[in-house]
């Protein structure tokens, strides 16, 4: 199975136009990642008002997503280059 994964030519495609788009922008997830933390933090007031557990689970969700998003940026921001 992994070798037909290895050799998949669209994958190998894929990755090469991420990794070039990915290059040329290599501050976007930080910032995507920080956008998604600002309105996990919007989410989280709301849910202070309205006491709901969906716009509690949502926030919490959406709170690790975002960090994660802006660490995952970071550390592909050095190997894609300057």
């Amino acid at each position: 199975m992994f070798k037909r994964i290895n050799e998949s030519e669209a994958l190998a495609k894929f990755i090469a136009n991420l990794s070039e788009f990915m290059s040329k922008r290599r501050g976007l997830p930080v910032v995507i990642g920080i956008g998604i933390v600002i309105i996990s933090f919007v989410i989280q007031i709301m849910d202070v008002y309205s006491d709901s557990q969906l716009l509690q689970l949502i926030g919490v969700v959406s709170l690790n997503i975002g960090i994660l998003t802006a660490l995952i940026g970071l550390l592909l921001s050095d190997p894609l280059g300057k």
